[in-house]
């Protein structure tokens, strides 16, 4: 028997927010599955350029801010300039605000900031993919990243949780409107994982205590261990998988 392998070759793949953490893992594997790969970064070039040299051949980066939609609509052109083509799309993009901010003291600044980031430019990639995905007429796949805190909310944190529920009903939306035309579009949401983007507060220890609490696999995710579903969504293999929301959260969202 031949080896099973997740095979992306002759496809072209965009990640959002790939410079880091879980995006960096996907660039890593959709490329290592033969993929065309495109990545965006807004601030860390240094990064990205890493990466990139990394990777070698295959690998474009585009320092591109995801604030609108029109940023999410000049995204999708550049992927297209540089290879031809879009088959795959990975929406990982996001902001966690840090500080716990109750919703009386929030202000309309960083509700206004998370939603324009999280879900304005998440419509704007959305929109010019599909497009971009029906003029090819083969078909693709969205994934689109959420989190546990979309499925039960996160307190102190109202403004990420609700893009981060927006984004499930929307990965639901896009399945019964795209399904039909062989646009997969499928949801990951991933609990606490150690990226740059949690770190302060894992390296605190009591905080660290509370969340490891909530995990009944008592830690926290490796950015591979999300990005390898989201890399699988897109093959195949996941051929009869549409509007899914695929839990990576060691069990915690089961328990919370």
């Amino acid at each position: 028997m031949s080896p099973i392998t997740l095979s992306l070759a002759g496809k072209v793949a965009l990640i959002t927010g790939g410079s880091r953490g879980i995006g960096a893992e996907c660039v890593r594997l959709f490329h290592g599955a033969g993929a065309e790969v495109a990545f965006n970064y807004r601030s860390a070039k240094v990064e990205a350029e890493s990466l990139k040299a990394s990777c070698g051949s295959r690998v474009a980066a585009f320092e591109q801010e995801l604030s609108s939609p029109e940023d999410g609509h000049a995204l999708i052109e550049k992927t297209v300039a540089a290879f031809g083509k879009l088959d795959c799309m990975v929406v990982n993009h996001g902001i966690w605000p840090l500080e716990d901010v109750s919703i009386a003291q929030m202000s309309g600044a960083q509700w206004r900031r998370t939603l324009a980031v999280n879900l304005d430019s998440v419509f704007g990639l959305v929109q010019a993919a599909v497009a971009q995905m029906k003029q090819q007429g083969a078909g693709g796949h969205i994934v689109l990243v959420s989190s546990t805190a979309g499925q039960r909310g996160e307190a102190f944190h109202a403004d990420y949780a609700v893009t981060k529920g927006a984004i499930i009903s929307l990965t639901k939306s896009l399945s019964s409107e795209l399904a039909h035309e062989g646009i997969y579009v499928n949801c990951v949401a991933p609990g606490w994982v150690a990226t740059d983007m949690s770190v302060s507060a894992l390296n605190d220890p009591a905080t660290r205590e509370k969340i490891l609490a909530t995990i009944p696999l008592g830690r926290v995710a490796s950015p591979r261990e999300i990005a390898g579903p989201i890399l699988f969504l897109c093959t195949p293999f996941a051929g009869f998988m549409s509007g899914e929301i695929v839990n990576v959260n060691g069990g915690a969202v089961l328990v919370g």
